[in-house]
């Protein structure tokens, strides 16, 4: 099943459906609002500044009725649907690496060497999806409970001191910028594809240049110099 749903081809046609989506959804904030002149009296002297309005569509729709309607799409969409997807898939992965455990124990048993190192590899990979998708749920839910919390507040269903939400949105937003070095920690500490593909990517030919040297090294041995008498590689 996982080898006819993701494949490469229908891998870009999601990743292409969802940016569109996702554009989409935020174009209408270019357009929501319109800014205007406005002459004030500062430190007793007319100064021009900057106020907003909404714009007349928004207007006709409805301040309320618009704010609402954007604010369930992304509770929906970008926080609580994908949510509960990633967090039935990672009941799945730890499902399957037991599996792929047990099945391990019994390859070791037979001595199937290559079998079970292959094993391995997987479940490497699979416990590093699961630690990964775990610390993106952390960040996630705190983060689509605030936003539903500033819905109800909004629509003044519900009474509660605006400053508190204030103070969860800096912490949450704060634990989504921290998330980022994090998972690149995780990919870097659990996953050698990664820290060789990123190697090669950034640092380029002079991690090629040492890997050569050290894979010389390691064939023809130290070479040792008669006139200083220094190891050289």
């Amino acid at each position: 099943m996982a080898r006819t749903w993701c494949t490469m081809p229908r891998v870009k046609r999601c990743t292409l459906y969802i940016t569109l989506v996702s554009i989409l959804h935020q174009s209408s904030r270019f357009f929501d609002r319109t800014y205007l002149p406005l002459n004030i009296i500062w430190n007793g002297e007319p100064v021009e500044v900057c106020t907003f309005d909404y714009s007349d569509w928004v207007q006709y729709v409805g301040v309320d009725l618009y704010f609402t309607i954007y604010f369930l799409f992304r509770v929906l969409f970008v926080h609580l649907i994908p949510c509960i997807l990633l967090v039935t898939f990672n009941i799945l992965l730890f499902a399957a690496m037991r599996k792929a455990q047990e099945r391990r124990k019994l390859l070791f048993k037979e001595n199937r060497k290559r079998e079970c190192k292959k094993l391995r590899e997987t479940n490497c990979t699979t416990l590093m999806l699961i630690v990964v998708v775990t610390a993106f749920l952390v960040v996630e839910i705190p983060l689509a409970v605030v936003t539903a919390m500033h819905i109800v507040v909004s629509l003044k269903k519900f009474t509660m001191d605006y400053s508190v939400i204030n103070v969860l949105i800096i912490f949450t937003n704060f634990f989504v910028v921290v998330s980022y070095p994090l998972n690149f920690g995780i990919y870097c500490g659990m996953s050698r594809q990664f820290r060789e593909c990123f190697k090669e990517i950034f640092l380029g030919r002079i991690a090629v240049n040492k890997d050569q040297m050290s894979k010389y090294s390691i064939v023809n041995g130290p070479r040792t110099c008669t006139a200083t008498n220094e190891t050289v590689l």
